[in-house]
Formats: structure tokens, C-alpha cells, sequence
């Protein structure tokens, strides 16, 4: 990976995302689908100035999306789980919700 940025492409931001970030202490993004667990945890602690504990990923396959009789696929993607240590200010990535 060349640059943080590309390891880490946005926060998802949905209801068990948001809920997973206040209630654990977990912080829940789209990673590239080729970002390794370390890569991760370096560009969050860089990008955020907090100390990672942990980093789970999960891997989506894409959905079929249809439009009229065409047909194709969404792409493959890669969320990234990363809990915080004890005691680390939750960073907000979230304005007006």
C-alpha cells in the first residue's frame, strides 16, 4: 500500500456500525480488498493519533444489480473492525446525523 489513504477508503456509516462504535469501542470502515490487518491498524493509528487493540475483517462478495434486462454485479469489498485500547478518545468522523 503506497499511502494511507488507499488501505482505508471511507467509515461505514450505518445504524450497526454506529452502534458497534459506542457501545465497544469499534470503529467500522471499507478497507481495500488487498489491505492486510497491520496495514489497517497502521493507517488508523496514524490517520486518528489513537492506539488500535485489535483489527477483524470480514470479506463481501458484490450483489447482482439489475437495470431493466441488464444485468451485473456490484464489487467485491472489505470492511475492516478496529477496536480501540481501553482509555483512547473515540474519534468522530461523523458531522450531522
Amino acid at each position: 500500500m503506497p499511502t494511507l489513504y488507499t488501505a482505508i477508503r471511507r467509515p461505514v456509516i450505518t445504524e450497526k456500525g454506529l452502534g458497534v462504535k459506542e457501545t465497544e469501542g469499534t470503529l467500522v470502515f471499507e478497507v481495500a480488498p488487498e489491505a492486510t490487518k497491520n496495514e489497517v491498524k497502521q493507517a488508523v493509528e496514524a490517520l486518528f493519533k489513537v492506539k488500535v487493540a485489535t483489527v477483524r475483517t470480514a470479506n463481501f462478495a458484490g450483489k447482482e444489480r439489475r437495470r431493466g434486462r441488464f444485468a451485473g454485479y456490484k464489487p467485491d469489498w472489505k470492511k475492516a473492525y478496529v477496536k480501540l485500547k481501553a482509555g483512547e478518545k473515540m474519534p468522530e468522523y461523523v458531522g450531522n446525523l
